[in-house]
Parts: C-alpha cells; sequence; structure tokens
C-alpha cells in the first residue's frame, strides 16, 4: 500500500506502514504491529533527518534559508523516475547517480539564486529561493505531470521477516542508508580537513577568508551536500509515498520544523528533530488519523518553542529567519 497527503505535500505515516504483517494473517499481534510502525518510523525520520541535514548545510553555508530545499528533494524523486525508465538500473546503482545529479543541481542552484545575492539582505535570498522553488514545481508539473510517480526501489519491493517479523524492504533500507550518510557527513564535517574548513566558513567565513580558506569554494561544497542530500532522500520517499511536485512545501516545512525544534543551524539537533516528527506522526497517525497527527505535531512544536525559543540543541542567541 502506497499514500501520500497530496494537499500539504508531507506523506502519510498512517497509511506508511505498507511493510504489512503476513496477508494470511488477519489480527497480526500487537508485537508485530508494533515493530512496523516503529521501522516506518525509524525510516520516515531518517528520511527528514538526510533533508534537514542538508538544509542545516546550507543555512550554514550562507546564512540565509534556501527555500528551494524542499523542491530538491522532489527533483530527486523525479530524477530516479526518469532514469529508472530510461536505464532499467536497479536501486542501489541508480542512488549514485541521483546523488550526483542533485549535487550539481544544488551548486547550479547556488549559482543563480544564492551566491550573486550573498552581499544583499537576507531577504533578497529568501525571495530568489522561493522564486526557484516556484521554478522547479512548474517545471517537473509541465515535464511529468501533476499525478504522483512511483521512484524505483532501492532493494527491492516487498518484504523480509527478521525473527519471526515482517519487515518492509524499502523502510528497512531508508534506515540502513540514512544511517550510513549520517556516519559519513559526521566523519566529513569533523575528522577531516575540508569538514573543519566547512564549519569555518560556516562560523566566521570573514576570518577563514582572513586565514586564506577559499570561501566561494568551500560555500558550494556544502551546497553540493545538501543538493545531493535532499536528492537521496527524494529517491528514498519516493517508491514509498510516490513523487508529486507539488510536495516540495510539505518536506521544506518538516526540515523547517526539524531545525527549529532542535536549535537553529544545529547539525545534532536538526537529526534529533527530525526523528523525532517522524516517530511522533507515525504512532499518533496509527492511533488517531494523519489529520489529528498533523494538528498535534504543530501543538507540540509551538510548545517547545514557547518553552524553549532557542530549540532543544540552540544556543540562547541565535540566528533566526
Amino acid at each position: 500500500m502506497r499514500s501520500q497527503r497530496l494537499g500539504d505535500g508531507a506523506p502519510s505515516q498512517h497509511a506508511s506502514a505498507y511493510a504489512a504483517a503476513d496477508p494470511g494473517q488477519a489480527r497480526p499481534p500487537r508485537t508485530l504491529i508494533t515493530a512496523q510502525l516503529l521501522l516506518n518510523a525509524l525510516a520516515l525520520g531518517m528520511a527528514y533527518a538526510l533533508i534537514a541535514l542538508g538544509f542545516v548545510l546550507a543555512l550554514n553555508a550562507v546564512g540565509a534559508v534556501n527555500f528551494a530545499h524542499g523542491d530538491l528533494v522532489v527533483l530527486g524523486g523525479a530524477a530516479a523516475v526518469v532514469a529508472g525508465l530510461w536505464t532499467g538500473l536497479p536501486g542501489v546503482l541508480l542512488l549514485p547517480l541521483v546523488a550526483l545529479a542533485l549535487g550539481v543541481a544544488g551548486i547550479a542552484a547556488a549559482r543563480i539564486a544564492i551566491l550573486p545575492l550573498a552581499a544583499r539582505p537576507p531577504e533578497a535570498t529568501f525571495v530568489a529561493t522561493i522564486a526557484l522553488a516556484a521554478m522547479i514545481e512548474q517545471g517537473l508539473t509541465v515535464t511529468m505531470g501533476a499525478a504522483p510517480r512511483t521512484a524505483p526501489p532501492l532493494l527491492g519491493a516487498g518484504a523480509v521477516e527478521i525473527g519471526g517479523v515482517v519487515l518492509g524492504r524499502q523502510p528497512l533500507a531508508i534506515v540502513v542508508v540514512g544511517m550510513i550518510l549520517v556516519a559519513a557527513v559526521w566523519f566529513l564535517l569533523e575528522r577531516t580537513q575540508t569538514g573543519r574548513r566547512m564549519r569555518a566558513v560556516s562560523a566566521d567565513r570573514h576570518m577563514a577568508r582572513a586565514v586564506g580558506i577559499p570561501v566561494a569554494r568551500y560555500v558550494v561544497l556544502s551546497l553540493a551536500l545538501a543538493g545531493a542530500l535532499a536528492g537521496i532522500a527524494g529517491f528514498l520517499l519516493g517508491h514509498q509515498f510516490l513523487v508529486a511536485p507539488t510536495q516540495g512545501a510539505g518536506h521544506m516545512l518538516k526540515a523547517y520544523i526539524a531545525v527549529a525544534i532542535g536549535g537553529w543551524g544545529s547539525v545534532p539537533g536538526a537529526l534529533l528533530g527530525a526523528l523525532g516528527i517522524g516517530l511522533f506522526e507515525t504512532f499518533v497517525s496509527a492511533a488517531v488519523g494523519d489529520a489529528w497527527a498533523s494538528a498535534a505535531l504543530y501543538l507540540a512544536v509551538l510548545a517547545v518553542l514557547v518553552l524553549r525559543p532557542q530549540g532543544l540543541f540552540g544556543e540562547p542567541v541565535g540566528r533566526r529567519a
């Protein structure tokens, strides 16, 4: 079963338990249902985490929100759909191609709508990236049509049995790939010279330039990495939740919420905030339905920001946009 809320572009978490129980078992045990829900919650949260991680990398690199980031996620899903139809390659081989294509798209977005406005107020970048998001959405609508499409599965459709529990292949793939990518980005940022320079540019680009770091090069690198992560997330979500041109705003909203909860500009905070959203939406949707889950999520976000405006892991004083 696949489903999505086309109204706001966000996936339907309750229906996402398409890794259903054994078809011959009309009423699966509670432990089986819980395991399936937990896997789907982790998969959704990990996909949100990849989106939020790219969002934070772009935010820290340019000091302004890239409102086209959600549409880059959709573009990644669309690229997977087209590449799968043209090449017939399995999902494992398509994944690096989609990442490369969206890395190039991230660089193009930087060159078109972000870097030329680096010396202008942040509002100029906001408007430019909103315009870019609209261009991507309308371009996909014209070329692909408004009807949702299905991206190829990463490890094949269906389910596998682990310890007597039937689990979906695609949610498992999302969790595994997401964990690998998050670990790889952490290693890049914390354990390599390139990552240290990227963090130096994010912290103070004027000081970074003064000590000889080529700021523009590392800004473009950050945006390319953000685009690649967005594309991978779009590919991973595109099989389970389909790909539609109007989903960009929903993806952008989830990334924004994750960053606001975790702490503005905090990479660990964005990751934990995204995982929390996935867990919250999935289990609340299973209990009371998607509409109530969305309302409860926004109320929970409001409560967090009222009690701790800087987010769970943010500094008391920080950027807001």
